[in-house]
């Protein structure tokens, strides 16, 4: 029997290694966005849920496969800095529970096999996926993370690409205002989000030299530059109007919403109280949005069969 127990602990303390190897949470998030493109190109080209059951496997399985890649290769690449901080320095990379020879590999089998499995829907979504792979790990955690304070503008383009490849999936044409709406509210959305998080976390990333925004051009600059990514959002809504009314609806509002509570809170709350509460909002916003898409274009989908 405890012999039976301790191998139920080694397969936990395994699991648990590799879940934050691979950062299994950002893999969760990430697929949300991913479905809803996907649910999006089903309902706009007017197939079945039934019809398309293989290519909505094969987006899931890559595109999870591929984001797991991303994050091992990250948790590779930053292992230096990530010791410096306090919210990353029990990574298993850190800490050498798992050996880099071995994330070094994982990576590379997630990868393969993710882009392999991605070109079972399309070919399309293969490319994406490898693009999103490859402007993570080269542009971003390589090049810019470390030396401009533009790194999450580098870095947002990649965390966008899940709404295209799960469109790519179904019809292999990016091209409708829709999904280009949701590729770039996902982009947008990335600056307030992030910028929250290093003005919170100012002390950790400037100890561990990361040129983020509030830290190099301070709170205000970074206060400025969040409202004009916010009036952007909020245009952006707009590029639903060419299929639904409702969506552009849901849109408008979350990112007027947000705006408002920018400038609002700023004049009403200290910097921290202030990063806090846009970063709640962020993860509200994009859960509100998202999940919206989603159960708009599966009921539209039932109902017009």
């Amino acid at each position: 029997m405890q012999t039976e127990d301790l191998q139920i602990e080694k397969k936990k303390n395994l699991n648990n290694i590799l879940g934050k190897t691979i950062k299994s949470g950002i893999i969760k998030s990430n697929l949300i966005p991913m479905f809803a493109g996907l649910t999006l190109a089903i309902y706009t080209y007017h197939f079945s849920l039934i019809e398309k059951i293989p290519e909505m496997l094969f987006s899931l399985i890559g595109s999870a496969l591929v984001i797991g890649a991303a994050g091992s290769f990250n948790n590779l690449y930053d292992r230096d800095i990530d010791a410096i901080m306090n919210r990353t320095k029990n990574r298993p990379t850190v800490t050498g529970e798992i050996k880099p020879k071995t994330v070094l590999w994982l990576g590379i089998f997630m990868s393969f096999f993710g882009i392999l499995i991605l070109s079972l829907a399309t070919p399309l979504a293969a490319i994406l996926g490898f693009i999103g792979l490859f402007l993570y790990i080269v542009p971003y955690t390589m090049v810019s993370k470390r030396r401009t304070i533009y790194n999450t503008e580098i870095g947002s383009i990649s965390g966008a690409m899940p709404p295209l490849i799960g469109w790519a999936s179904i019809y292999p044409d990016i091209r409708h205002p829709a999904i280009m709406g949701l590729f770039i509210i996902s982009i947008i959305w990335q600056m307030p989000h992030f910028y929250s998080i290093a003005i919170r976390k100012h002390e950790e990333y400037k100890e561990a030299k990361i040129p983020m925004l509030p830290v190099i051009k301070g709170v205000r600059r970074t206060y400025l530059q969040t409202n004009i990514y916010l009036i952007f959002l909020i245009a952006s809504s707009f590029l639903f109007m060419t299929l639904s009314f409702g969506l552009t609806s849901v849109a408008l509002l979350l990112n007027v919403t947000w705006l408002i509570l920018s400038v609002y809170g700023y004049k009403k709350m200290d910097s921290k109280q202030w990063a806090k509460t846009m970063f709640i909002y962020s993860l509200l916003h994009m859960t509100i949005l998202f999940t919206t898409v989603i159960i708009y274009s599966l009921v539209g989908t039932i109902f017009q069969l």
